[in-house]
């Protein structure tokens, strides 16, 4: 069945593999983003699409559409940007939240809120499910983030509760691939640039820290999975791989993936930053039969590919 697509934060990392994948198949898709962080590179492909619509809109500001759906990815996802501006930051998770649930009341749509993994904090319940509550820092630097996601959820059950909104929450644990950007401070990406340009790669801490990594595609198939399940299902649910890393250990991966000189070197550890990341997928696995196929050495592949074209046309000169 043909349906009319939101997706708030659509040109960015994530938000542009799902567009693709919602207009492959067969759907009118609505892409809004005042491209804070998202890029048109990341679309380009899509603006020929007759299927396909881009907006330009900050979604902290109203907006009225009329769509049957809203998959509400608007939010920098990385440190380096969600701490350029803070009070953007929990304005975009809370007013933003506020407005695509607006739409959806209007409409009757259903809304998927993008939550993610910083919910559970810096956890001490290891690998964290669903009903762990977090252990975060409500005045750090990642607050704007952490408590963001975490009104956004309120949000959500608290519209669905009252006012009888369909809505789903994914959490997602930390996923990565082509269209990343190159400066977004993301581990994967910091590494795999640092690599191709033979720099020193940095690892903050001693790198013993641990995260899991998901490949984009495995996780677009999750949220879909989970937008298209029961409405009586909202979760929350968690999307990762279970995959489980230390930082030094992606580091390595990736030199020898990249063929890099790059010596490692170490930097004093972040404020607030989680010691351990590993999702527990069981719900996602019987609720929306999902897990993810694609393995890290697997992804790291065309991950590393998109970002040598980058740095490629980047370097080329100008005629």
């Amino acid at each position: 069945m043909n349906k009319r697509i939101l997706v708030t934060g659509g040109a960015g990392f994530l938000g542009s593999h799902l567009c693709e994948r919602l207009v492959k198949e067969g759907h009118d898709v609505l892409c809004l983003d005042n491209f804070f962080t998202g890029s048109k590179r990341n679309i380009t492909h899509l603006l020929g699409e007759p299927r396909f619509e881009l907006i330009r809109h900050d979604i902290i500001n109203p907006i009225y559409l009329e769509v049957d759906e809203i998959y509400n990815l608007a939010c920098p996802a990385s440190p380096v940007h969600y701490q350029h501006n803070p009070i953007k930051t929990i304005k975009t998770n809370v007013m933003g939240a506020i407005n695509v649930l607006g739409i959806a009341k209007r409409t009757k749509a259903k809304v998927l809120q993008a939550s993610t993994s910083e919910v559970y904090g810096d956890p001490d319940v290891h690998p964290q499910d669903e009903a762990y509550w977090g252990r975060v820092n409500p005045i750090g630097i990642r607050s704007c983030y952490d408590e963001g996601k975490r009104a956004a959820e309120c949000l959500m059950m608290d519209y669905r509760r009252q006012n009888g909104v369909n809505t789903k929450i994914a959490r997602i644990f930390n996923t990565y691939g082509p269209r990343m950007a190159v400066n977004d401070g993301r581990v994967v990406s910091n590494f795999i640039v640092q690599a191709l340009r033979g720099e020193n790669i940095t690892v903050y801490g001693d790198g013993s820290h641990t995260r899991s990594f998901c490949y984009c595609d495995d996780l677009i198939d999750g949220l879909i999975k989970m937008m298209n399940s029961p409405d009586d299902f909202s979760g929350p649910v968690n999307l990762g791989n279970p995959g489980e890393f230390t930082i030094l250990e992606l580091a390595q991966m990736i030199i020898k993936t990249t063929n890099s000189e790059s010596h490692i070197v170490y930097q004093p550890l972040p404020s607030d930053d989680p010691a351990q990341r590993r999702p527990n997928i069981s719900l996602a696995a019987s609720a929306l039969d999902w897990q993810p196929h694609v393995s890290l050495k697997q992804g790291l592949m065309p991950t590393k590919q998109y970002f040598q074209e980058i740095l490629n046309t980047a370097q080329k000169p100008e005629v």
